[in-house]
């Protein structure tokens, strides 16, 4: 028989001696694998500096807004997205230790007054916020290159939609996605996996409004700490419109986006659907085939270069096509060479890409093709980012509160992708997901003791995941700062108007 009451569970396990569960008001956690991630933290100045963005019209607050921001920052990283999760969590004492208290200190903030911060926001600080995962990817970039940007590097323009379901602002019933939502729009880099730029935007805009800008602000940072970068642009078909072409020739970027069918491209490529359907007819294997030609719309000044890929197999057949300024002259990454330009050509970085001869044959339109379905591995990013790190708790009522959500959570995702990617770790952490390091690192039940001199953390003798502990707190007490320079102020990437 079960027994319980507010403060213990009898369990009928045994017959003669009872097993009771008890809640304890000792000094006791469940999330002490937090603590290499806040080491790692604090040798990057990684929240010091976030914290460093935001304005409080009240500086002798209780709590200040460092304390604040690292609750709910640790909060999401162990999966206690909701605000109503402190109430409890104020007084853990590991919450606590990252909070900046010993154990037996006060209590952290409550629920209201974390909703409260959350609604200090304001257009500038948010402004400041993007310049700080702009500055932090940059500088991510150069730890995993040796202290320096890399010659060439490819960005990934994704929107994706939020569900909504309750009384935000902004929020929009969209009729492609079937849902009241928002449709943030997400600039991530694919060798490093840092995002960018994580933008909220109000729930029926077209996928690519305020991508031009928010690119730009990206491509302007990384020139000033590199002039010389080669950039190549990726985006679905959403991205594939008259001012994404126009901003990334007009400014020296390289792009390759989808292109929307239309009844001219059918009848350009019927050839081509019937070669791949007779292929697969007469060998039962997938036929895959494709074909590069120079297209102009109605309002484009100047045609450009198209490839249509044809695909039939025995679960039909489809069609694809994408729109590229790649040139012929090594088409895919590295765009250019670190060295001087091959047979006496010109190199790339000193030729705009409007100047560049295309792609003109089926294998080139290949190869480009090929290295453009790669982005879907920045869907891999969605994932980890709405599933892992909850960036879809957009529940504010105010919109400038939820864009905030947006990039603290965006901000815990870098901070967890940039401690994982280090070759010293084990395999199943460098590649492992939120809830794989959760299991793996952060769910780990201890015992806080705080002495005179000292605070010690038991952790279970039996706890089988005790190595990975080790190798993250090896990774943590191993970072070095060489790439920034703490003190430094964030460089703003962004100038709004006088």
């Amino acid at each position: 028989m079960v027994a319980q009451t507010a403060d213990s569970i009898s369990l009928d396990l045994f017959p003669n001696i009872p097993v009771v569960v008890q809640r304890h008001e000792g000094q006791l956690s469940s999330d002490a694998g937090l603590l290499p991630f806040y080491e790692f933290d604090t040798k990057w100045n990684y929240t010091q500096r976030m914290a460093g963005c935001l304005f409080d019209p009240k500086p002798q607050r209780e709590h200040s807004l460092l304390s604040m921001l690292r609750q709910r920052f640790y909060g999401v990283l162990a999966s206690y997205e909701d605000c109503n999760d402190h109430d409890t969590l104020r007084n853990d004492p590991i919450f606590k230790l990252i909070g900046g208290r010993l154990p037996e200190d006060d209590a952290l903030a409550s629920q209201p007054t974390l909703s409260r911060f959350e609604n200090l926001v304001t257009p500038a600080v948010l402004q400041k916020l993007i310049d700080f995962t702009i500055t932090t990817g940059i500088e991510h970039l150069k730890m995993k290159h040796g202290g320096r940007l890399p010659a060439t590097l490819t960005l990934d323009l994704d929107p994706t939609d939020d569900p909504t379901h309750g009384d935000q602002q902004l929020t929009l019933y969209h009729g492609f996605y079937e849902q009241y939502q928002y449709l943030p729009l997400i600039i991530s880099e694919p060798t490093s996996k840092h995002v960018f730029v994580a933008w909220l935007r109000p729930g029926t805009v077209h996928a690519a409004l305020g991508a031009d800008d928010d690119l730009m602000r990206v491509v302007n940072a990384l020139r000033a700490e590199r002039p010389d970068i080669v950039i190549h642009v990726r985006g679905d078909a959403g991205f594939g419109v008259p001012w994404m072409y126009e901003v990334c020739e007009t400014n020296g970027l390289f792009y390759t986006f989808g292109f929307s069918s239309n009844s001219r491209l059918k009848r350009m490529t019927d050839d081509l659907e019937e070669q791949a359907e007779k292929q697969f007819e007469e060998t039962k294997l997938k036929a895959r085939l494709f074909d590069c030609f120079q297209y102009k719309c109605t309002d484009w000044a100047y045609a450009r270069a198209v490839v249509a890929k044809v695909e039939c197999h025995a679960g039909g057949t489809n069609r694809r096509f994408v729109v590229t300024n790649l040139p012929s002259q090594s088409p895919l990454a590295p765009l250019v060479s670190e060295t001087a330009a091959v047979d006496g050509a010109t190199p790339l970085e000193t030729m705009p890409p409007t100047k560049l001869p295309s792609i003109t044959t089926a294998a080139q339109g290949e190869i480009v093709y090929d290295h453009y379905i790669q982005r879907g591995e920045s869907e891999h990013r969605m994932d980890e980012l709405k599933n892992g790190l909850h960036t879809d708790r957009l529940s504010c009522h105010r919109f400038m509160a939820n864009f905030f959500r947006l990039l603290m959570h965006t901000a815990a995702y870098n901070l967890f992708n940039a401690l994982r990617d280090d070759a010293n770790l084990p395999q199943v952490l460098r590649v492992g997901q939120p809830c794989t390091w959760r299991t793996h690192v952060i769910k780990v039940a201890a015992e806080v003791v705080q002495t005179t001199r000292r605070v010690i953390i038991r952790l279970a003798a039996q706890w089988p995941w005790w190595p990975f502990y080790k190798a993250v707190c090896a990774r943590s007490a191993a970072f070095t700062q060489a790439v920034f320079t703490p003190s430094a102020t964030i460089a703003p990437a962004f100038a709004p108007s006088p």
